[in-house]
């Protein structure tokens, strides 16, 4: 995590708060720069994000 964090340009506790939901709805340039790093384009993000299951399976991989 401290790594992705670093890389996308935020800091460990953004992050940390993004994953635990205490930021629900993180910048666009934030998610952004956290997809390029994951290797995802936007599209893929969207797509999760309207399927929350999806997004429960891909955080826990």
């Amino acid at each position: 995590m401290l790594t992705t964090a670093l890389d996308a340009g935020v800091s460990p506790e953004t992050l940390r708060k993004i994953e635990t939901g205490r930021i629900a709805t993180p910048a666009f340039p934030t998610i952004a720069a956290l997809a390029e790093v994951l290797g995802l384009s936007l599209d893929e993000v969207w797509s999760q994000i309207k399927e929350p299951e999806g997004v429960a399976r891909r955080l826990a991989s």
